[in-house]
């Protein structure tokens, strides 16, 4: 019996073609958006450490405990840097929207 080689015209059976699945770009890590959120969260940080700084006393020896331990700086203060630490980690965690396009 003799073997019988394929035909140079016959084609591989054909591999199904995979749906295209967003990839990131080498190097990016995070999209516009999270930049955007972390931005905002870093505004929001400085505005909280803002109040809690305060001024300064006019007589450096004198102790006002109305200013050291005012509501803005041991209660609103640290809420607003909380939130900014809360809008971080959201920037963080945030997905980025699947356009569809695969590269």
């Amino acid at each position: 019996m003799k073997a019988t080689r394929p035909s140079a015209s016959a084609k591989p059976p054909a591999i199904p073609a995979k749906s295209p699945v967003a990839k990131p770009k080498a190097g990016q890590l995070f999209g516009k958006e999270n930049f955007t959120w972390m931005l905002i969260g870093v505004a929001i940080l400085i505005l909280g450490f803002v109040l809690m700084a305060g001024g300064g006393s006019e007589d450096p020896t004198v102790f006002n405990p109305s200013e050291v331990y005012s509501s803005r700086r041991i209660t609103i203060a640290p809420i607003i840097i909380l939130l900014g630490l809360a809008v971080e980690i959201y920037a963080i965690f945030r997905q980025p929207k699947n356009t569809g396009t695969a590269d």
